[in-house]
């Protein structure tokens, strides 16, 4: 083996151990930062309490989610019914709880789903540009020049009412914004000096992309993510309250907001619509929360 092929390969270890340091130490700063942030841990704590409560339903309820009971029928909240019960008497404590698991599920599903085309396409192709990169900017243009409500509901109506489809119109509809976000740290990093020296070495683009400068942009994929799960509960609720959402049989915090439609519920029976409306409201404000607490423990140009 020659001295300069030793040299270089010694040369690309010390890049590596430098890069892997580098790592470990924003790694630390970024905790730091983040459990400095008092709203940040108030968001995790309200955010796991309500997701532990959502997974702990047939423990803390005694009531199935579906139970009619038309003997008490709006019911007040009382100590038989912790929240009162709705028009058709069922548990409105009981349905917050288990429509929680489906909420959450539909917002978090969606924004990991849509994640993983957007940040793949994004990785690729803002490394590589070219072609691909063209193609799939224009795509987004498209998509993203329509508003995603109005879009949303365009597809579902077109494609039928049912979980797993509004979680994949979800994610055709969401991974616009996450490529473009994506693209943009790509485009930022590939011009940095240790992506020109691996490019130097003859590594493979996919190697260069997804292994070496990814990483790098891990920080604002995870809080677009929070920002994303956040953004589809609140359209799964305004989509469910139109009747345009999860089927009413099933029990979401959106299809809890449905029965607000009527005037009479929504002067008479408060405990119908106002507990699930707090409840959404706290879930939302808690991501959000965890979101902004992400963004600034990532952000290197914030002193901590």
């Amino acid at each position: 083996m020659s001295s300069k092929s030793l040299q270089r390969k010694m040369d690309r270890l010390l890049t590596l151990e430098n890069q892997g340091k580098l790592r470990t130490s924003t790694m630390n700063r970024s905790v730091r930062k983040l459990s400095a942030n008092v709203l940040a841990l108030v968001g995790l704590a309200l955010f796991l309490l309500i997701l532990m409560s959502s997974l702990a339903a047939p423990l803390i309820s005694s009531y199935e989610p579906n139970a009619i009971d038309l003997k008490h029928r709006l019911s007040p909240p009382g100590e038989g019914h912790l929240l009162g019960t709705d028009q058709i008497g069922r548990d409105i404590f009981t349905r917050i709880l288990y429509g929680g698991r489906i909420s959450m599920f539909v917002g978090l599903g969606s924004a990991i789903g849509a994640a993983l085309i957007g940040v793949s396409l994004g990785t690729y192709a803002g490394y590589t540009r070219g072609v691909l990169d063209s193609a799939v900017m224009k795509l987004s243009e498209i998509m993203m020049s329509f508003p995603q409500i109005i879009l949303v509901s365009i597809l579902v109506t077109i494609a039928g009412q049912s979980l797993w489809n509004l979680i994949l119109i979800f994610i055709l509809t969401g991974w616009p914004s996450m490529y473009r976000m994506t693209r943009s740290q790509m485009l930022s990093i590939r011009e940095q000096e240790y992506i020109q020296a691996l490019q130097a070495f003859g590594i493979g683009s996919v190697t260069i992309s997804f292994k070496h400068m990814l990483p790098n942009a891990i920080g604002p994929i995870f809080v677009n993510i929070t920002l994303s799960t956040a953004m589809f509960i609140l359209q799964e609720a305004a989509l469910s309250f139109l009747g345009l959402g999860v089927p009413l049989e099933q029990a979401t915090w959106g299809n809890i907001l449905n029965v607000a439609q009527d005037l009479n519920i929504l002067r008479n029976a408060w405990w119908v619509w106002l507990p699930v409306g707090v409840v959404i409201t706290l879930f939302v404000m808690s991501v959000n929360f965890i979101g902004d607490g992400l963004r600034d423990a990532a952000d290197p140009t914030q002193v901590g």
